[in-house]
């Protein structure tokens, strides 16, 4: 019995912990002007068929059912706490896109947000990585950005590994202010 007490106040610990974390993120977000990197939703399996083509979502690693769920609630987190975004960006692999259009329903591509992981596209890195760097310098717009894009897009911007669907939220110094797994 007392070990019931025990593992129940441990888990009310660390949901209240959990909470806690994501009220001042979510305040962060509120005071607009951060930069919201999303990796897509869950899409199983590992990089994408050999017969990848970008304008062929039937060649391409998609959303699942649960990964399709997981964009929606992405969106009903922004949605239910009043978060502003005034921009979203997304990779154009479909299963960016597809994140991107089920949370947030308007969105633009932008390839500086694509998967360099497959060794044909590996020579992108570089080139991408200064086009984002410099778009991201030069922004006007003072509200919050978001940005659906891959894991070695996040790994390589922000040295910090990313799960599906996992929401990485920066300054406009590209100083990470928090992170968001569970919404």
């Amino acid at each position: 019995m007392l070990l019931k007490y025990f593992v129940l106040i441990i888990l009310i610990f660390f949901y209240s912990l959990s909470s806690n974390g994501n009220s001042n993120i979510i305040e962060e977000l509120k005071k607009n002007n951060k930069l919201i990197f999303i990796r897509h939703a869950l899409a199983p399996g590992n990089g994408d068929p050999d017969n990848f083509d970008i304008f062929d979502c039937s060649t391409q690693r998609n959303l699942n059912s649960v990964g399709r769920e997981q964009s929606i609630e992405l969106g009903n987190f922004f949605d239910t706490n009043n978060i502003s975004i005034d921009l979203v960006l997304s990779s154009e692999w479909c299963r960016c896109k597809e994140t991107a259009n089920l949370a947030f329903k308007k969105f633009e591509t932008f390839n500086a947000l694509n998967s360099f992981y497959d060794p044909k596209f590996y020579k992108n890195k570089e080139p991408q990585l200064e086009k984002l760097i410099n778009f991201i310098n030069n922004l006007e717009n003072e509200g919050n950005i978001v940005f659906v894009t891959h894991y070695v897009v996040i790994a390589a911007i922000f040295g910090q590994a990313v799960t599906s669907g996992e929401i990485l939220i920066a300054d406009r110094n590209l100083n990470v202010v928090g992170r968001i797994k569970d919404y």
